[in-house]
């Protein structure tokens, strides 16, 4: 009985052990992974595939150059892409999955202002760095805290940001009266908030105001009522086909006398060419990624654009977009904590809110615990469409 029982003792702490073992290695740590893996979610298809199609081509492109060169510390880098169809429910699960299943040691994504709004809780819940590619400051500002959320970052300029610049260039020129077209989305609402709290700083009158749908097909009405009060300039806020379709409007109804500014959602020239010759003589804030051949040989982000451009034209035969450089910011970002810290997900995120003059594709950035965005309005260009392609607007 005593042997029968010994046996049983031994066999009990036999199971035990490899129960241990099996629960240690389901713990492994991030850094011990064969490779490193970061999540992505863009808006591959549907109706924001402007901006996904870019970010998608571009994060492919940096990793499988980065892996063709040896990895990071030795690792390669897996990319996981997921398409949220511009869908915030879709985005949300995809980030669910990114951060519980396949644990992933960042995101970089969404490609819309809505989308990356919708998944901040899941950033915050799960701990892992959230790098956004969309433009609204309320993606990196609690307004409960008035702080930035803790695993929440963003590369694209505010639109914050681009109202101060556009707003900068029309007070130059002289221009006192302005009217205002938003979209009825997340982005829309977010531009026409800015815009109007501005306003007075820059002494400018909002003399009319109008909205319309994402899905829209003629502005015409909006513009007429706008025409009837005499702004000399018009300020589009939108992204995608409803920013063409305004411009063509526009033209259609003969108000080129009326200076039209879009959004830095206008910032690819598919855009300018959807608009078959009627944006001649628009106004967009860009960054430097979209005149790259534009800047100055001692511009700080000249050797840095012009690279990207080079490469990304030479491997997929189509221009570089404002788009697509939001994906190599915030990639390049991450691997550049990742090569530093190595795959901890909290040293990630330090690394990347202690991040100091790191030259991207959009601006300087310059990270802090106040400051998840780490741009500011000298990020922006104020760029004119002139013969179907971009130029300095003077």
């Amino acid at each position: 009985m005593k042997k029968i029982c010994a046996r049983m003792s031994v066999l009990i702490a036999a199971v035990m052990l490899s129960v241990f073992a099996l629960s240690s290695c389901d713990k492994k740590t991030d850094g011990d992974a064969a490779t490193y893996k970061i999540g992505a979610v863009f808006s591959v298809t549907g109706g924001a595939s402007f901006l996904g199609e870019p970010e998608k081509k571009t994060a492919e492109m940096i990793v499988e150059r980065v892996n063709k060169n040896g990895g990071i510390n030795g690792k390669k880098v897996e990319l996981i892409v997921m398409d949220s169809e511009g869908d915030a429910t879709k985005a949300s699960l995809h980030v669910k999955k990114l951060m519980t299943k396949d644990n992933v040691l960042a995101v970089i994504g969404p490609s819309t202002s809505g989308n990356s709004i919708a998944v901040i809780p899941l950033a915050e819940k799960n701990e892992t760095p959230l790098v956004s590619c969309a433009l609204s400051y309320k993606i990196v500002h609690n307004d409960e805290t008035g702080k930035p959320y803790k695993w929440v970052f963003k590369v694209a300029q505010s639109d914050s940001q681009a109202v101060d610049m556009i707003y900068t260039y029309l007070v130059a020129k002289g221009i006192k009266k302005i009217a205002l077209m938003t979209v009825t989305t997340g982005y829309g609402a977010s531009g026409r908030e800015e815009m109007i709290r501005l306003a007075p700083k820059y002494a400018l009158e909002i003399v009319a105001e109008e909205k319309y749908g994402p899905k829209d097909t003629d502005m015409t009405v909006q513009l007429t009522k706008i025409k009837s009060f005499g702004p000399e300039a018009i300020i589009n806020w939108s992204v995608g086909p409803t920013q063409v379709t305004v411009v063509r409007n526009w033209k259609d109804l003969g108000m080129v006398n009326i200076k039209l500014v879009q959004s830095a959602g206008f910032g690819s020239l598919k855009n300018v060419e959807l608009a078959a010759g009627t944006a001649e003589g628009v106004l967009v804030p860009l960054g430097a990624v979209n005149i790259a051949g534009l800047l100055p040989a001692d511009h700080t982000q000249k050797a840095v654009t012009m690279e990207y451009l080079n490469e990304y034209q030479g491997k997929y035969n189509e221009a570089v977009s404002t788009f697509g450089g939001h994906a190599w910011d915030s990639l390049n970002l991450v691997l550049k904590a990742i090569e530093k810290v190595g795959g901890d997900k909290a040293k990630i995120r330090d690394e990347i809110e202690n991040t100091k003059g790191f030259v991207g594709q959009h601006g300087v950035f310059n990270m802090s615990a106040d400051d998840h965005n780490g741009l500011d309005k000298t990020a922006y260009n104020m760029v004119v469409v002139k013969n179907g392609t971009w130029a300095l607007a003077e």
